[in-house]
């Protein structure tokens, strides 16, 4: 079968590797897709080798099938469709015995800790997956993950239907959250640099600004008659939006901090002071996020062909991350069959 392998700084080597059997407890899983995200795009530039073990299959959004059963493994049968909540906590630690084990303090998260979606065959304990409906396609369904990101996101805003919100970032995880807020009863408004990816947010049926030809602070408080928004979700990463997340919030507005954050950022304390703002960490989901954000795929809810930009081999995982890095695609998602020496069936 083929591996995509993050091998160091920029660079993904295609690997041909036998299958191993599944150990007890564990499935093997038929990966019909798999995603690329900002997280991999960090792991691409090295930011994360402190965590990454090379060369490293990479991956953690993807659908597929069950192919085989390890001893032990009930209630899953061969060709059921699923995905994987790529989340491994070791249930001892503080944060796990509070109840918190989607950030467990030894968190093993899949594809970054421990080998990822980005191969024909992957093991994974069977813990960790999720069923998906026969109603739901395969390519749709590797969006569960980012769409159950942008349902925690939302769920930790305690956005309530009728409440503002500004999304600073039109990326793929900017957009489903934007979904998401507006499926829940919000008014949301989107800023983005990019002008392809604002056509494309505007195409949603989003109000979509540009920071660098609106005064996004003006617009927003005319907007919110004077108050300012309910909720900030700042998604793009950069330093300057952080910074001026915080002039957007009403009083007693909240902040979720989404993006990635790979130094520290300067932010407004003076504001935070001032307005009595909250300021709010997302960082992964539980699994009822991931359960919501299956239904909502099911339902149409999510917009998955206008979000998925095209679809590759994973003999051309290396170009997909280039596009992805130069800000030519929105989602692009690799078919981990095609090119296999049974590539039948991926996109059912």
């Amino acid at each position: 079968m083929l591996t995509a392998n993050y091998v160091g700084e920029n660079t993904i080597d295609i690997r041909e590797a036998e299958p191993a059997p599944p150990a007890p407890g564990e499935v093997q899983l038929r990966v019909a897709f798999a995603g690329i995200c900002g997280t991999d795009l960090h792991i691409l530039h090295g930011s994360m080798d402190a965590r990454v073990s090379l060369p490293a299959i990479i991956g953690h959004e993807m659908s597929g099938t069950i192919s085989a059963l390890g001893d032990g493994v009930t209630g899953w049968s061969v060709g059921d469709a699923v995905t994987v909540m790529p989340l491994d906590w070791d249930g001892t630690c503080p944060a796990c015995l509070a109840g918190n084990q989607h950030i467990c303090q030894n968190l093993d998260f899949i594809g970054i800790d421990s080998p990822g979606a980005l191969q024909a065959s992957w093991n994974v304990k069977a813990s960790v997956l999720v069923a998906l409906p026969p109603t739901l396609r395969l390519d749709h369904a590797a969006l569960v993950e980012p769409a159950a990101v942008a349902v925690h996101d939302v769920r930790r805003s305690a956005l309530v239907a009728g409440e503002k919100a500004v999304v600073i970032g039109g990326g793929p995880i900017g957009v489903l959250i934007a979904t998401v807020a507006r499926r829940f009863g919000g008014e949301v408004v989107v800023i983005e640099l990019d002008a392809a990816r604002r056509r494309a947010v505007a195409d949603l049926g989003f109000a979509v600004l540009d920071p660098a030809a609106v005064d996004q602070v003006e617009w927003v408080t005319e907007w919110t008659g004077g108050a300012g928004a309910d909720v900030v979700f700042e998604v793009s990463g950069a330093a300057s939006a952080v910074l001026g997340a915080t002039s957007l919030a009403k009083v007693r507005g909240r902040l979720v901090v989404v993006a990635i954050h790979p130094t520290p950022r300067p932010i407004d304390l003076q504001r935070l002071f001032w307005r009595e703002l909250t300021i709010i960490g997302a960082r992964v989901y539980e699994r009822a996020d991931f359960e919501t954000a299956v239904d909502l795929l099911d339902e149409g809810a999510i917009p998955a062909d206008l979000l998925i930009t095209r679809i590759v081999p994973l003999a051309e995982t290396a170009s997909a991350f280039a596009d992805l890095a130069e800000g030519r695609a929105m989602k692009i998602l690799v078919d981990c069959q095609a090119g296999s020496s049974d590539d039948s069936g991926a996109a059912s």
